[in-house]
């Protein structure tokens, strides 16, 4: 890759010794200020076996809220990045990199280690699920304090042609940000909400004025709004028309209003649940009792199944 870079570069005109007059080495674009960057070292020095298990397969519903690869790989990054090479290399040099950068590189490394050892597919998916968990994490947009949809829409309780012209004024600006995916286009709805119920919007005015999540988002085809998926998709270049990729623009979902002006952010994870255990033998209590319940259960699954059948 670095060969490439280079010739590339000459190619359109530089120099081609770049390298020498920049001190610029292949190991600089790999492993950075990591003091591990060859694959026997890091071996040695992280519980591999670990490792891949954690990532072979990720959950793309489980790993952003119950991460179990995204641990393994700061751990190994940890590890390679607390050597004893990192102090004996960088021992009283003017500039070194500091831990934060280190740490950060030794990331790097660890993730090509994976992409050395785990199937191309496998690998491709685990990366685009953990980008997704991290990009998913907040809303990108920037908001401006919302005075003037404030001012016209604080006592507004049915549709009114003003407040939703200031909404939609507003949001007019958002809209020539970025793109964002569905999941980042619901954070950014409920921060937005919750910034006007501060102000004195108790009412949901996004109902009122039909406001959609991809309402959120940069805007295509004219009216048309578009929302990334939430994990990373191809970009296809076509030579006639250049650069697409995929929006989803399934349905028009509404964008939710939140329940309390409190909400500064949003979790689109489940909170932790406990079933209650199954009962045992000795718990079970007396069998007459437990027949009355099977035979009231029996009619309400037998209603449930004709009504399946039926619909």
């Amino acid at each position: 890759c670095f060969t490439d870079i280079i010739s590339i570069l000459a190619s359109r005109g530089a120099n081609s010794s770049i390298p020498t007059i920049c001190s610029v080495k292949s190991s600089n674009l790999t492993g950075g200020s990591c003091p591990v960057k060859d694959v026997t070292t890091f071996e040695k020095t992280v519980n591999t076996s670990k490792l891949l298990e954690a990532c072979s397969t990720v959950d793309p519903l489980k790993e952003c809220c119950r991460p179990i690869c995204q641990p393994a790989i700061m751990e190994a990054a940890l590890q390679i990045s607390a050597t004893q090479s990192t102090l004996s290399d960088n021992k009283n040099i003017v500039g070194a990199p500091n831990r934060m950068d280190a740490l950060n590189d030794c990331k790097g490394v660890v993730y090509s280690w994976l992409s050395r050892k785990l199937p191309l597919d496998a690998a491709n998916t685990a990366f685009r699920i953990l980008s997704a968990c991290k990009v998913n994490k907040v809303c990108p947009l920037e908001f401006k304090q919302p005075s003037e949809v404030i001012k016209a829409c604080r006592n507004v309780a049915a549709p009114s042609p003003s407040c939703c012209s200031s909404l939609n004024s507003y949001i007019a600006g958002i809209q020539k940000q970025m793109l964002i995916t569905n999941k980042q286009a619901i954070i950014c709805a409920t921060v937005f909400g919750s910034m006007l119920q501060k102000g004195g919007v108790m009412t949901n005015i996004y109902e009122l004025c039909d406001v959609d999540l991809k309402d959120f988002s940069l805007q295509a085809y004219g009216q048309q709004g578009c929302l990334l998926r939430s994990l990373p998709a191809d970009v296809v270049l076509d030579n006639s028309t250049g650069f697409s990729f995929t929006c989803d623009l399934s349905d028009n979902i509404a964008a939710p209003w939140p329940s309390s002006s409190s909400i500064s952010s949003l979790s689109l994870c489940a909170p932790e649940m406990s079933l209650p255990a199954l009962p045992t033998s000795e718990t079970l209590g007396n069998p007459g009792c437990r027949r009355g319940d099977l035979e009231f259960l029996v009619p309400i699954f037998s209603f449930f199944v004709f009504s399946t059948l039926m619909y």
